[in-house]
């Protein structure tokens, strides 16, 4: 009589790890993630984890650097062809749309890349892009800084839905320009990228100011407006 062979348990493995955690994360926050509850998530032994993290904090960084690995960085390689003003365009919405996904994440992400690889690669493709346009390394750098602040800003929570949906709690007396306010939550996403977008192209054509007015010398610079 043939036996039937027991089902095997997933290999536990780094990615597996990750994503586990990341789910706890975005479930939960990131005080949710130990290494006894993930061991549990993913039945296993405690030690085991041991194996591929040493502590609790290297799996949080691993969740935030699968986080920065989902953001697009085609507009900055060389042969790409589309100016700084754009490549910084589209890298921000890309870079916004994989920190709205993971919202509790931000708050470390925030902290900036630290030894994180996919992080790393995304700032030295920012600032190395930004330079070969022509922007000074000193301003290259400020400009990598500020997109950060503009973007995990924006992306730790929303605007919209920080008014309730009750009528009633805009007395006129009281708020007498929020007789509105009650719509927000409703229209969300178009208050809240509708935001991002004006901000963004504020921030953009103030660069563009600065660009317009730095010295020029030799041959124009690639990715030039």
């Amino acid at each position: 009589m043939c036996r039937m062979a027991r089902p095997r348990k997933p290999l536990l493995s780094t990615d597996r790890i990750v994503a586990t955690a990341a789910a706890l994360v975005d479930a939960e926050g990131l005080d949710a993630v130990s290494t006894r509850r993930l061991a549990a998530e993913l039945g296993v032994s405690g030690p085991s984890l041991y194996n591929h993290f040493r502590t609790k904090d290297e799996i949080l960084e691993a969740v935030a650097d699968a986080v920065s690995a989902a953001i697009d960085l085609s507009m900055f390689d060389e042969d790409d062809g589309r100016d700084w003003r754009t490549a910084l365009h589209d890298w921000a919405v890309s870079y916004r749309a994989a920190l709205t996904d993971h919202p509790r994440v931000v708050p470390l992400l925030a902290h900036g890349p630290g030894r994180r690889p996919a992080g790393l690669r995304v700032a030295d493709a920012v600032f190395g892009a930004m330079v070969r346009a022509g922007w000074p390394p000193a301003q290259a750098t400020s400009i990598g800084a500020l997109m950060r602040y503009f973007v995990t800003g924006s992306a730790l929570g929303s605007f919209a839905r920080g008014f309730v949906d009750d009528e009633a709690a805009y007395d006129p007396a009281d708020y007498p320009h929020l007789g509105q306010a009650h719509l927000l939550a409703e229209r969300q996403r178009q208050v809240d990228e509708g935001a991002f977008e004006t901000g963004l192209a504020a921030l953009l054509d103030g660069l563009a100011l600065r660009y317009a007015a730095l010295p020029r010398t030799g041959s124009p610079a690639p990715f030039a407006p």
